[in-house]
């Protein structure tokens, strides 16, 4: 059985968490959580394209930014 992380046949999602990465993800699989659907589901190549668009800075923010930015 292959693993659906590596079936490029297979229809994905992308997520993204609160440190802005990105994530190629299954539509089979369930969520993890803290992360949230951005595009999809869609094809393999479709959501390379999204994230290669999308996610230019692959530097995760850090996570108390948000707490700095909001006093």
């Amino acid at each position: 059985m292959m693993n659906p992380f590596d079936d490029t046949d297979a229809t994905f999602r992308v997520l993204v968490n609160e440190r802005g990465q990105h994530s190629l993800w299954p539509d089979s699989a369930d969520l993890p959580r803290g992360w949230v659907v951005v595009f999809g589901p869609d094809d393999h190549a479709a959501c390379l394209r999204y994230v290669d668009a999308s996610w230019s800075d692959i530097t995760p923010r850090r996570l108390d930014d948000g707490a700095r930015a909001a006093s």
